[in-house]
């Protein structure tokens, strides 16, 4: 995903705990990839939230404190970690895998 989102012009910060030293190995250092230390970090300023992991940090997050640093309330879970109706009541729009669009309100 990460490298399909640069080859698109795509740019901002990407975050996986595990594999950050072999993803700066692969694509070096460059202006458009932003590798972060936590979810939190990579959600500030960021247009919308993408998770492509299960990793623990992302089961259970503050989704109030995700909500104030998105710029806008998205989240593009393609793991299917979360019920639509509790990002609904957090005022996220959520799309997931096989799920479809959930909207708040």
């Amino acid at each position: 995903i990460m490298w399909m989102s640069l080859k698109a012009g795509g740019k901002g910060p990407g975050l996986d705990s595990v594999a950050s030293e072999e993803a700066r190995r692969i694509y070096g250092q460059r202006p458009d990839l932003v590798l972060c230390k936590s979810a939190y970090e990579a959600a500030e300023g960021a247009d919308a939230l993408a998770i492509a992991t299960e990793w623990q940090e992302f089961r259970s997050p503050d989704f109030d404190r995700l909500r104030e640093l998105l710029k806008s309330p998205l989240i593009f879970d393609g793991r299917n970690l979360y019920e639509p109706s509790m990002l609904e009541r957090f005022g996220f729009t959520y799309y997931a895998i096989g799920r479809g669009r959930t909207t708040p309100g």
